[in-house]
């Protein structure tokens, strides 16, 4: 093959990759495919107050793409894919074998709507959690837990476009886990898609 075609083939295929992809909820409405951001250290036993503090700058509004690198506290941490094994998010899935207790994460979605959706954000989390949508908070739990599906809830707007969900969830010992979908009249919202693109 000639080099400025084989040079063609390969930019379209790096295009088609780059963040071009989208993804259903599964069939319950739980969103499967995320950018985690983790594991960041905080103080034994802190999820109560850490969870009030900014691990990142700008959390609410942060708009990650994969790949990206964040120093926190002289720590390089990157923003991953993350397709869940189930319902829930599994942190400790995420990045693998690692600091798994005292620390916090970040779960970005990029929620699609092709029209704007009244909606309920429904979320279940181990330990504490915090959640906003297009930047404003809409989800906080303070304690420690084990997972359940739907512990907290609150109705939210979608837009029509791209939606920015951000999903902070502390872990103080064990598991690490925090779940989300969106219902709407009680049943599963099954028609928008999840993008790891930002654009």
């Amino acid at each position: 093959m000639r080099a400025d075609l084989m040079a063609a083939v390969l930019g379209l295929a790096v295009a088609a990759g780059q963040g071009g992809a989208t993804f259903a909820p599964d069939a319950e409405g739980f969103i499967r495919n995320w950018l985690v951001l983790a594991p960041i250290a905080i103080p034994e036993d802190s999820g109560a107050s850490e969870i009030d503090k900014e691990q990142l700058d700008g959390e609410a509004a942060m708009t990650p793409k994969a790949g990206e690198a964040v120093n926190i506290g002289g720590a390089i941490v990157t923003w991953r894919p993350h397709q869940t094994a189930g319902y829930f998010i599994d942190f400790r899935e995420s990045f693998g074998a690692a600091r798994g207790e005292d620390a916090a994460g970040y779960a970005v979605a990029y929620v699609i709507a092709e029209a704007e959706v009244a909606a309920r954000l429904s979320i279940g989390s181990n330990d504490q959690c915090k959640v906003w949508l297009n930047g404003k908070p809409v989800l906080k739990f303070s304690e420690t837990r084990t997972l359940e599906k739907d512990t907290e809830s609150a109705d939210v707007t979608l837009v029509k476009g791209r939606n920015v969900l951000v999903f902070k969830v502390i872990n103080e010992k064990n598991s690490w886990q925090g779940a989300a979908r969106f219902l709407q009249n009680g049943a599963p919202l099954t028609t928008v898609r999840i993008s790891m693109d930002p654009k």
